[in-house]
Order: structure tokens, then C-alpha cells, then sequence
């Protein structure tokens, strides 16, 4: 099969050499240390990645948005597994704050020994092949999928950046019932922003105020943290990489996807999800409840 993006591949994961180097990701799994303090925000792309950044980010602040507006995200909690976390790490405030898309095959071994928290947050997978297009169209210099019908069957079959959406969550979900790693959805966010909200304050272990969690809800919300991430002008570290700003916050809805995939597409997904998540506990998602 030809390769649209010109993945570099790492255990099986296709990457994208624009942000990836095998060789780091590599040095970084036997190498990077977790501390016992650090919290780090796992998802597959285009699940509410930005939006959790931005709530953690304020809880952290006790609801107070001055470091949301004068920090990027991306110094904020900076992706482990890029080529630019050298950098952010070397420029970080120390929040212990931490970002990452990789599956937990590919996640630093010291994690597992020690007391650092996951957060891993899921999305509709429906809606995630809808964003993860639009936003594919927006990187520079790859050539595009021809078509959504296209890309539709290439998420299917997990030829997309990180691979399969059903490995991913199945992955992590093997860690469940851990109590360092706190499971959350997308759509319990927009359906109840302070349940929440509270229930990551008690995983963290910050105690806030009816007074600041109320900060935390009313700057948390997807158009308020879309004007702070717009209006913040300092430069991505990744070269012409500022026109992804806007399709990074693109709707911030959820059930997009009906407006996009065709009955046939339904269908196909539906049974293909019926078969990948067969055996799963199917109330831990709440793809409708937004």
C-alpha cells in the first residue's frame, strides 16, 4: 500500500517524522524519568487533548487564567515524545505537568515504577476520524488523503499517525483499575464540566474552593480557551506550524460525525467497533450523552 503521510514507523506505530524521531522515542522509553509527582495527560489525537491541558492547567492555578494567557500549552505540558520536549523541559515552569498520544507499549518504562498519574482522556472515535481529517489537511507538507471516503478507510484500518484508535484505548485500558490513572471522556466533560472537574481535583489531590472551581468552569470553557490560545502570539517551536492553531479548536462539539459519514459508513463503523471492542465495559463511554 502507498504510504499518503510517509509514516516512519516505531514498534508497529505509524509517526510523523515532523514531530517524531524513532531514535528519540526510542532513548526516551528506556531513558526519560517520571517523577512521582507528574501527571501526564494521555489520549489518542483530536480527543480534547488542548481542553485538558487548559482545565488541568487552571486547576493547578486554583482557577486563576494568568498562566493560561501568557503560557502556550505547549510549555504548559509539554508532549513527552517530540522532538521539541528537550527544549519545552529545558524552558518549563514546574507544574509536572505532561502531555502525550503514545500507546502504552510505547510509554516510558519508569512510569510503571513509579507514583506519576495518567489521565487518559477518550473521545467517540466517530468523532475523532472526523476531526483527525480536517486536521490532517491542515499540516504542511504532507500530501493530503484524497478524499474523506478515503481517509474513512484508513482510520479503519489504523493507517493513520499513532494507528489504531481500538488499540490505543484497549491498551491503557488494561490499567484501569489502577489508582494512578483516572479515566475520563470527552463527552462527560461538555455533559457536566464540574462533576468533572471536582472528580480531577480529587485525583490530583487539590483541594479548590467553590470559589476557584467556579473560575476553573467559567475559563475552561472551549470558546474561552480558544481565544487564549489565539491571542497567545509567541510562535510554535515547530516551523510553519501556526495555521494548525485554528483546526486544533475547530468545533468542540460533539456528534459531528453525522455530518459526515454516508449510512454505508455508519454501518461499516458500527459493526467494525461491535467486533474490535467486544468484551469491554461499555459503561465506561458515553459517546451520546452530548
Amino acid at each position: 500500500m502507498e504510504n499518503p503521510t510517509r509514516f516512519v514507523f516505531f514498534k508497529g506505530v505509524p509517526l510523523l517524522p515532523l514531530f517524531h524521531d524513532v531514535e528519540y522515542i526510542q532513548k526516551m522509553q528506556d531513558e526519560f524519568e517520571l517523577q512521582d509527582e507528574d501527571v501526564v495527560i494521555v489520549t489518542y489525537p483530536k480527543s480534547g487533548t488542548h481542553w485538558m491541558i487548559h482545565i488541568l492547567s487552571l486547576i493547578y492555578s486554583k482557577g486563576d487564567p494568568t498562566w493560561v494567557k501568557s503560557v502556550p500549552y505547549w510549555k504548559r505540558s509539554p508532549w513527552i515524545e517530540t522532538k521539541i520536549k528537550k527544549e519545552m523541559l529545558e524552558n518549563k515552569e514546574n507544574s509536572h505537568l505532561f502531555t502525550s498520544h503514545l500507546p502504552v507499549h510505547l510509554f516510558p518504562k519508569s512510569f510503571f515504577t513509579s507514583k506519576a498519574k495518567i489521565l487518559y482522556v477518550a473521545r467517540n472515535p466517530r468523532d475523532v476520524l472526523v476531526s483527525l481529517y480536517h486536521f490532517k489537511n491542515h499540516i504542511p507538507s504532507y500530501r493530503l488523503y484524497s478524499s474523506f471516503e478515503h481517509f474513512f478507510e484508513e482510520f479503519l484500518q489504523g493507517n493513520v499517525p499513532l494507528g489504531s484508535w481500538f488499540d490505543h484505548i484497549k491498551g491503557w485500558l488494561s490499567m484501569r483499575n489502577s489508582e494512578k490513572f483516572l479515566f475520563l471522556t470527552y463527552e462527560e466533560l461538555h455533559q457536566n464540566l464540574k462533576d468533572s472537574v471536582e472528580k480531577l481535583c480529587q485525583f490530583l489531590g487539590k483541594e479548590l474552593s467553590e470559589e476557584e472551581i467556579n473560575s476553573v468552569m467559567k475559563n475552561a470553557s472551549f470558546q474561552v480557551m480558544k481565544k487564549h490560545i489565539l491571542e497567545n502570539k509567541e510562535p510554535m517551536p515547530i516551523e510553519n506550524m501556526e495555521s494548525i492553531k485554528i483546526v486544533l479548536m475547530r468545533k468542540g462539539i460533539c456528534g459531528d460525525w453525522k455530518n459526515h459519514f454516508t449510512v454505508t459508513q455508519m454501518e461499516t463503523f458500527n459493526k467494525l467497533y461491535q467486533e474490535k471492542m467486544k468484551g469491554m465495559d461499555q459503561d465506561l463511554f458515553s459517546w451520546d450523552q452530548c
